[in-house]
């Protein structure tokens, strides 16, 4: 572990990471992966840097060395209604593949996932579980929702304003005012959509610290958990802690729980098959998802 760098056989390979400002000192400890899917084209990760800077901090203060790599995220809810849509599920396991790829290449002792949105988030956790080094995932955070008339609307208030248009109720000047307020800041859409329910499914099982799905992008906690997620996966390391050894068959059982108790995403139903798969824990019959609905209440329509 962490000795892929030692001894003459290593001597090239430091000698490329010092181009870049790596020392010595940094290239003896665990080298830590951040995959950071951070682009001012998808709102669920453009504030994704300062999220991976909080994690450097965490990986540097554990006494590791962090290295970084993007990968791409293109937003469902931009791709729909035309071609683009067709791209967006296959980016997953582009996605996974690019990960696995690079991690593989690169032989990096740890590795923290950044992302937050519908496939991206889904293609992380398969690529951590294909790979089983030590893996942490870290989301953005959901979006604030927009405040219409008094109540509070996700961005499927653009959709109803259509409607409320066509029948009079609204003008112009209204629609386009609901129009700039409804996806009001960064972070996943506010809706308890394929996004925030995947997210929600990376803590059940343990792939995220506790309590950190629900944070908001522009809190200042999360900045904290990036840097708490950082300190972790140097843990990780040391410890010999790997994907696989937490995202078991109980570990599944706990995220469809969490999806039946809170009507998530039906979505999360392939993209749970996909992980458990590449877990290497076979196909996920949708026979057990109907086993946990039948003891599982439903808590809240989320």
């Amino acid at each position: 572990m962490f000795v892929q760098y030692h001894g003459d056989s290593g001597a090239l390979k430091r000698a490329l990471y010092k181009s870049m400002g790596h020392s010595d000192a940094q290239l003896r400890k665990p080298q830590i992966a951040i995959v950071n899917t951070w682009t001012n084209a998808t709102p669920g990760h453009v504030n994704l840097n300062a999220v991976a800077e909080s994690v450097v901090r965490g990986i540097a203060e554990a006494g590791g060395n962090a290295m970084s790599f993007g990968a791409i995220a293109p937003c469902d809810g931009i791709a729909e209604g035309r071609l683009g849509i067709r791209y967006v599920l296959p980016a997953r396991d582009v996605i996974a593949a690019s990960i696995e790829v690079m991690v593989r290449a690169h032989r990096f002792d740890g590795l923290v996932l950044l992302g937050s949105c519908d496939k991206i988030m889904p293609a992380q956790l398969m690529a951590a579980a294909r790979l089983d080094i030590p893996a942490i995932f870290v989301n953005g955070g959901p979006m604030y929702p927009a405040n219409y008339r008094g109540r509070h609307w996700d961005g499927n208030i653009v959709v109803e304003a259509i409607g409320w248009k066509r029948r009079g109720e609204i003008d112009d000047a209204d629609f386009q005012r609901i129009e700039d307020i409804a996806e009001p800041g960064p972070g996943s859409c506010t809706m308890y959509g394929t996004a925030n329910t995947l997210c929600a499914l990376a803590e059940a099982p343990g792939m995220s610290l506790p309590g950190s799905a629900m944070i908001p992008a522009i809190s200042p906690q999360r900045l904290e958990i990036g840097e708490a997620s950082g300190r972790r996966i140097v843990e990780f390391v040391r410890q010999g802690v790997t994907a696989r050894q937490i995202m078991t068959t109980g570990a599944f059982r706990n995220a469809i729980s969490l999806l039946l108790a809170t009507g998530g995403s039906t979505n999360a139903v392939m993209h749970l098959q996909a992980i458990h798969r590449e877990a290497g824990l076979g196909a996920l019959p949708l026979a057990e998802f109907d086993r946990l609905s039948r003891v599982i209440p439903l808590l809240g329509a989320l």
